[in-house]
């Protein structure tokens, strides 16, 4: 009973996130230019690529390590990830800096860049830390605090105080709620009382992580790549007016991955990699059918749902770039389905510690994605790019689903017969 409770309350921190979330990108686009949201879903793409290059794509290998050591050692494992994390910081910012000087930002958001992105970096991973040691609760408190709170706020002000409907009030209460989540999650952290703060950093085990999540983090710039130069081709086909509708509709169809990574994901993965290291495959399987059909279901009811308010929310908007635009929704939420969906084989998969499928999957689609949005750019025009995410995703479907099915083969065939009674 605990348990339900425990996911219940989880799914309804999630769900006041989301609720914020969503209120946050309607008030955007109903009290902001197109093009401030525009620059906006340029600076979020830009923030969430960089914390691949800041983070290494670390945590693939401390999730499963951090599980497999005893609570006195933890420490001395998350204190040599964030120096590592230190490293990469000091090789990072100057390229950052640089490249940055080449972006068609407002000046203000170049300001912001570097302050939210190392916010963003501790309080995801604080939140990964988390959840591998099965405190969602606290997770979910700390992810409302950094991503709800802030968005809560912004809607109030918007709504009562015309003074503050620009993108600087935006980034103001961003990093305050990024400072306070920190602050939450480092007390957290100390009251787990892990051993081994006062060990030096052990960088022989930081080489082995960095050579098993080299591959990962690859994979995953190639899959982030796809989300990230989505928006800068988009721009380059129909403007920044076109990314502030292409941000509106993904943030409305990603509110269902909200939802299934707060229900199903968070709870089911950790799970699935106990079940592995203790060798109880059968259960594992099920596990992740049981994951399959509450995705699907949950995939079905948001799709029919969300069509048929989408209009009426256009409306009360009441800005004809969003309507002029609304043929794109369709297309972003059969994506955002079909990322969903390959999520499912990605986690039984990554669980069984099987990662060449997920890695080449990835970065196959990466060069899906190019090939699709070019062929299709010159008929389509700005329709190519939800179009070729649709292929992207599809081809990552197919095949963590065929590695997958194949795993399972070969598991079950290794088995030895049952011996006659």
């Amino acid at each position: 009973m605990t348990n339900i409770n425990n996911r219940l309350l989880n799914i309804g921190l999630h769900g006041a996130t989301l609720g914020t979330r969503f209120l946050f990108i309607i008030f955007l686009a109903k009290y902001l230019s197109p093009a401030s949201v525009g620059y906006y879903g340029l600076f979020t793409a830009a923030v969430g690529y960089s914390l691949y290059f800041v983070g290494l794509d670390f945590y693939t290998y401390a999730t499963r390590e951090i599980l497999k050591s005893p609570k006195e050692q933890r420490g001395r494992l998350l204190k040599s990830q964030a120096a590592l994390s230190g490293v990469l910081y000091l090789l990072f910012f100057p390229l950052a800096f640089f490249l940055l000087q080449f972006a068609d930002w407002p000046s203000y958001l170049l300001l912001w860049f570097f302050p939210i992105l190392v916010l963003e970096h501790f309080n995801q991973e604080m939140n990964r830390l988390l959840i591998t040691l099965s405190e969602q609760i606290t997770a979910s408190v700390i992810m409302f605090i950094r991503q709800g709170s802030w968005a809560l706020a912004i809607v109030a002000l918007m709504a009562l105080e015309s003074s503050s409907r620009q993108l600087e009030t935006v980034m103001v209460l961003w990093a305050i709620a990024g400072v306070t989540a920190a602050a939450t999650g480092a007390l957290k952290l100390r009251k787990l009382q892990m051993g081994g703060w006062g060990c030096p950093p052990d960088w022989s085990w930081i080489k082995k992580g960095i050579a098993v999540s080299t591959a990962f983090l690859l994979a995953t710039l190639a899959l982030r790549g796809i989300q990230t130069a989505d928006r800068y081709w988009l721009q380059a086909l129909g403007g920044i007016e076109i990314v502030g509708a292409y941000l509106l509709f993904f943030g409305i169809a990603g509110t269902m991955m909200t939802f299934l990574d707060a229900g199903i994901f968070a709870f089911t993965y950790p799970v699935l990699i106990k079940l592995h290291q203790a060798q109880e495959t059968d259960l594992a399987r099920a596990k992740v059918r049981q994951m399959l059909g509450y995705t699907v279901l949950l995939c079905g009811g948001f799709a029919l749902i969300s069509w048929q308010l989408l209009p009426h929310l256009l409306l009360w908007i009441g800005k004809p770039v969003y309507l002029n635009a609304i043929h794109l929704y369709p297309w972003l939420l059969s994506a955002t389905i079909l990322n969903a969906l390959s999520t499912v084989p990605h986690y039984g998969l990554y669980a069984r510690g099987c990662d060449r499928p997920i890695i080449y999957s990835h970065i196959a689609a990466l060069v899906v994605f190019v090939a699709a949005t070019w062929a299709l750019s010159s008929h389509f025009s700005t329709l190519a790019v939800p179009l070729g995410l649709n292929f992207s995703f599809a081809f990552i479907l197919l095949w963590k689903s065929i590695a997958y099915w194949h795993l399972n083969r070969f598991v079950a065939s290794a088995k030895p017969a049952a011996q006659p009674a």
